[in-house]
């Protein structure tokens, strides 16, 4: 059926446009959008007051563990397509850390034979080594033939520089990205909390920034030597942020990506929250998060992720120290993110591209926005919106968050893809 939405603001990095205007969908793509009142509503469509509500393209996340096949107790890849178009997005990146790894054309169809008819689109990462080992490479030919969008070995780092050259070298040949997890994993060692003053005062074992940031510059050096395109997943240390603005200033093939919680928590939040804010990379200094928050201005940082990684309740209870890292991200990703616009860290241009077209482009995939002829795929958005995390309302089985009970302004209201409702809030109101 046929959507007009009237008098939203439409935020499009592909045109630069963000003014109000009135969006036609029809037949599964934008058939027109013009200024307020010009657009006739057709008879028997559906009509959308989008008054103080934000229209733009839909969201596309780099970064998703969707954890079948292997993992359903923590998450199907039918809840967590679910809980991301609740977040918003239309695409996501799903990582190969499954049980069996996906590093076979065989387990990259499987996923896409699972996600199929479901309501979000998954682009499968597929295994720079055989089982994540760091040993062997992947026939990355077969896998790009079966689908596989990028490369990436995310959880791990590749140790051996001898193997992630000879990796680069065929990930560029077969036109795939290689999405690296940056670590040192001889500085990594049994870490919990970021290392500095908050684990001297409470005695958990630390990580080092410079474990992230050897491997940063480790792979950009290996990025500038083979010519493959790199893309730095999770940076969250000021000085891989610096290393990666230097690494563009001389031309090297990179890009990188940072989440809501390294823009938005400190080291501080693991005293109050404890393992519901343990991640890898840990969260940072307070230094730090100034630090990603002006890579996400100057544009050091290419693209918002979630590094969606849902857990079972029981994965982050107890001890702190043997507790899973990560936390559920897609469904909070959009209050998180507006923060940036709320306290003029971005422009909201620059905030949708980083949600949008830049992790499109990293990919190679094409976007075309909110544009007549383009497949009206969008996420309209509430940017007011008074919203209290609650992770009992997840979409997702994964109610591992440090974010519930947080008050935040913004929401996602709806996600469209092909002009029909993945998702609509409950005060979404068709007329």
């Amino acid at each position: 059926m046929d959507l007009l939405l009237q008098n939203g603001r439409v935020v499009c990095p592909e045109t630069g446009r963000d003014e109000l205007l009135d969006v036609l969908c029809k037949g599964g793509r934008i058939a027109a959008v013009e200024p307020p009142g010009k657009l006739p509503r057709i008879a028997g469509s559906r009509l959308l007051d989008a008054a103080g509500l934000w229209i733009v393209p839909s969201l596309f996340d780099l970064h998703v563990h969707l954890r079948e096949p292997g993992g359903e107790h923590k998450e199907t890849i039918r809840t967590g397509l679910a809980a991301a178009a609740a977040g918003g997005f239309s695409d996501v990146c799903c990582m190969p850390n499954t049980q069996p790894v996906n590093d076979c054309p065989e387990i990259t169809r499987l996923i896409l034979d699972r996600a199929a008819g479901l309501s979000v689109r998954v682009h499968p990462v597929a295994a720079l080594t055989r089982g994540l080992a760091g040993k062997e490479i992947n026939d990355y030919p077969a896998l790009r033939q079966a689908g596989a969008a990028a490369l990436s070995d995310d959880g791990k780092p590749v140790p051996d520089a001898r193997v992630m050259r000879k990796a680069m070298e065929r990930a560029r040949d077969a036109g795939l990205t290689v999405c690296a997890h940056c670590e040192e994993p001889s500085l990594f060692e049994n870490g919990v909390v970021n290392e500095g003053t908050f684990s001297a005062r409470s005695g958990f074992a630390g990580i080092s920034w410079a474990s992230e940031t050897i491997g940063v510059l480790r792979d950009i050096s290996l990025a500038e030597l083979t010519g493959c395109r790199l893309h730095i997943c999770h940076v969250s240390a000021r000085q891989s942020v610096q290393a990666v603005f230097e690494a563009k200033a001389r031309g090297v093939p990179v890009t990188c990506e940072t989440a809501p919680h390294y823009f938005t928590l400190t080291e501080e939040a693991v005293a109050d929250l404890g393992s519901m804010a343990k991640m890898n990379p840990p969260l940072r200094t307070a230094e730090d998060v100034a630090a990603v928050r002006r890579g996400l201005a100057d544009g050091t940082i290419d693209a918002i992720a979630t590094d969606h990684a849902p857990h079972a309740i029981e994965d982050k209870e107890g001890d702190i120290a043997r507790a899973a890292f990560g936390i559920s991200g897609l469904e909070t990703a959009v209050s998180l993110s507006l923060v940036l616009v709320h306290e003029r860290v971005l422009p909201p241009l620059a905030l949708v591209r980083k949600l949008t077209v830049d992790p499109a482009r990293i990919l190679g995939l094409p976007r075309r926005g909110v544009i007549a002829g383009a497949p009206a795929d969008l996420t309209v958005i509430n940017p007011a919106a008074a919203v209290c995390i609650s992770a009992e309302r997840f979409y997702s089985k994964g109610k591992n968050t440090p974010f519930a009970g947080m008050e935040l302004s913004g929401k996602v209201e709806a996600t469209l893809i092909a002009g029909e409702f993945v998702f609509a809030s409950e005060t979404i109101c068709l007329q």
